[in-house]
């Protein structure tokens, strides 16, 4: 686990304890030990388990953690993630912020379980975006990989990626592929994705040097499907964007691109239910 994530725990755990658990102090007596279980309430995927162990560890180094289920596993109701055993107190001191973490990002993985699911036995990859919970995006990706999910770029410094807004700066064709020259001068290496709305766009840019990805977005199938037949046998990977839901990615799926990014997977999924449940 990455020194930001520790402190990014840290921070969660301060936001939650304060100067301490005053309701433990009074009902529990001091000294007193326990056992405590993290059990799923529903269906889910699970992910933030190292996370949720880190969570204990930094409460209480007293506290040992038991997994019995790893980051991707399905759970049904009763299955059981994980047992913490110590100081009671400490257990309750740790209870919600590590259960925070768990819902969050099972929901994440679960959400993404079933996208991943609906495009089986297409070549097309669910790819998450940067649309994630502000100082969370680490976890949050983490959640995607467990759902059995692809991670597009971490942030604005790691993979090109010009959009609309971008364009309208940019200009012509020759301005653009005097931009793909610039990125590629400095990081031969970087990958470059840009934005396609129309088909005319998506003509224009595989004639360009130095294009890996097209964005195809909010496209309808057909124009996905023409897209698919423009680009032929070029090296350029098709994304599709916009639209995306459970209902309508297999489709999407079968118009033959390579990859769909569905913002839902992290600005939209529910936290699953699970629970800690303490015995002597």
């Amino acid at each position: 686990m990455s020194p930001s994530a520790i402190e990014t725990i840290r921070r969660a755990l301060a936001e939650d304890l304060g100067d301490g658990d005053i309701t433990s102090e009074a009902f529990i007596p001091e000294g007193h030990r326990a056992q405590a279980q993290i059990i799923a309430k529903e269906d889910l995927v699970l992910s933030g388990t190292e996370t949720a162990v880190e969570v204990f560890r930094l409460v209480d180094p007293a506290i040992t953690v038991a997994l019995h289920a790893t980051d991707g596993a399905e759970l049904a109701p009763g299955g059981l993630v994980l047992t913490a055993s110590g100081p009671t107190r400490s257990l309750l001191a740790a209870e919600r912020t590590a259960l925070n973490f768990l819902q969050r990002l099972s929901g994440i993985a679960t959400l993404t379980r079933h996208f991943v699911d609906a495009v089986l036995g297409t070549k097309a990859v669910i790819l998450d975006t940067r649309k994630t919970t502000p100082g969370l995006r680490e976890f949050e990706r983490a959640a995607v990989v467990a759902g059995g999910g692809v991670n597009h770029r971490f942030g604005l410094f790691d993979q090109i990626l010009a959009k609309d807004n971008h364009l309208a700066v940019t200009g012509d064709a020759d301005g653009l592929q005097a931009a793909i020259d610039r990125a590629k001068a400095k990081k031969p290496d970087i990958a470059v994705e840009i934005e396609a709305d129309t088909l005319d766009q998506v003509r224009t840019l595989c004639a360009l040097r130095g294009i890996n990805i097209i964005l195809l977005d909010n496209m309808s199938n057909d124009q996905l499907r023409e897209a698919v037949r423009i680009r032929g046998d070029k090296k350029i990977l098709l994304e599709a964007s916009g639209g995306v839901n459970l209902q309508t990615v297999r489709a999407i799926a079968e118009t033959g691109i390579d990859c769909i990014s569905v913002g839902a997977l992290t600005h939209s999924a529910r936290a699953v239910d699970l629970s800690m449940e303490i015995s002597r």
